[in-house]
């Protein structure tokens, strides 16, 4: 069995602006396409690869000084952007896209968004909330620090079935057992790299099922991966990071039958209640994006205020679908660039243009 903890597991830097890349989260670690990731990682990656990451560098190079990029700046201070993170698997250039935040946007906290959503009064100009999914530990050690230098408020969306384990998770356990020869029947044809992929468009019950023959295929075992603990959650809560639900454990809710999206929902909602002395959260991500309707019903009868996607866009100052904020895709390793025309809407546009979602 393998020993040591996996990384966190975002989406990358969100789409390329080449071809359209999917609207998941990335099934393993990401080093990102652009930006540093460290001196080993960087030496140790593929000729390939490295070539991609160069072309990724130059093309987000073009765009921060090409004559649309003020135009798209300007624009952008009348948006909400919010910024979905997931880990922070580099800190220095976390600290470096923190920092350069502060100079050039208003972060905002969750509490100012609900509140504006509540009143229908819209948020300032250049209003930035920063956000992160799933719950990775690097949020606590490495993300927090930063935040709390900056004075820069946050929410961070845990998966409530993690908390107080060793648990990787789904979807980093699943990448390692398909590389170390793990089959499902309901996986037959697929290649490694394809396995979460297929498996997020399985009906629920059938990828837990396929998770399940995975893991007696395998030849190795998955490596542990610490998580966060009930006192990290109110360290968290009590240092300026709001805490979100984000469900049990982490399914496309429009792939679940109603007792099991209900189940996600509220016996997550419960968790967090218990485990925040008895505040209820009142804000949600969707896993993977993945909306539905019956999901928005179940909200609503707990009381949630505002809900998120990951559509890689921004929203009005005053969102007119509460409980479907969009939000732009980032990583701890975006480069100087590319964090800037995300920023401003330039990038996502290129994408939309190239047909990505």
């Amino acid at each position: 069995m393998p020993e040591g903890t996996t990384r966190s597991t975002g989406a990358g830097d969100g789409p390329t602006t080449g071809a359209a890349a999917p609207t998941t989260e990335a099934a393993g670690p990401t080093a990102g396409p652009a930006g540093p990731t460290g001196g080993a990682r960087a030496q140790s990656a593929p000729p390939a690869r490295r070539g991609l990451a160069g072309r990724r560098s130059g093309v987000d190079a073009v765009l921060r000084n090409s004559p649309l990029q003020p135009l798209f700046r300007l624009a952008a201070t009348r948006r909400l952007a919010v910024l979905a993170y997931h880990g922070v698997d580099d800190p220095r250039t976390f600290a470096l896209q923190m920092a350069r935040l502060v100079r050039i946007a208003r972060p905002v906290s969750l509490a100012r968004v609900e509140q504006a959503v509540h009143s229908g009064r819209p948020l300032p100009a250049r209003s930035v909330l920063v956000t992160f999914d799933d719950g990775d530990r690097t949020v606590l050690t490495e993300g927090l620090p930063v935040l709390t230098r900056l004075r820069i408020p946050a929410a961070a969306f845990v998966v409530t079935e993690l908390i107080d384990s060793d648990r990787p998770f789904w979807w980093s356990e699943a990448a390692f057992l398909a590389s170390r020869d793990g089959t499902a029947r309901s996986l037959a044809g697929c290649a490694p790299d394809a396995v979460v992929r297929r498996l997020k468009t399985l009906p629920d019950r059938d990828r837990r099922a396929a998770l399940a023959e995975l893991r007696e295929s395998a030849r190795a075992r998955a490596p542990r991966q610490e998580q966060l603990t009930r006192h990290d959650l109110l360290t968290l809560h009590r240092s300026g990071v709001a805490i979100g639900n984000h469900t049990a454990g982490h399914p496309c809710l429009d792939r679940c039958e109603d007792d099991i999206l209900r189940d996600e929902i509220t016996s997550a909602h419960h968790a967090l209640t218990g485990w925040l002395d008895g505040e209820e959260p009142t804000a949600f991500a969707y896993p993977n994006g993945n909306t539905d309707q019956r999901a928005g019903a179940v909200l609503r009868r707990l009381g949630y205020r505002v809900g998120f996607l990951f559509d890689h866009r921004h929203d009005r100052l005053l969102p007119g679908r509460p409980l479907r904020i969009s939000r732009l895709r980032v990583n701890s390793t975006t480069s100087r660039d590319r964090f800037d025309t995300i920023l401003s809407g330039l990038h996502p546009a290129v994408h939309r243009l190239r047909g990505g979602a």
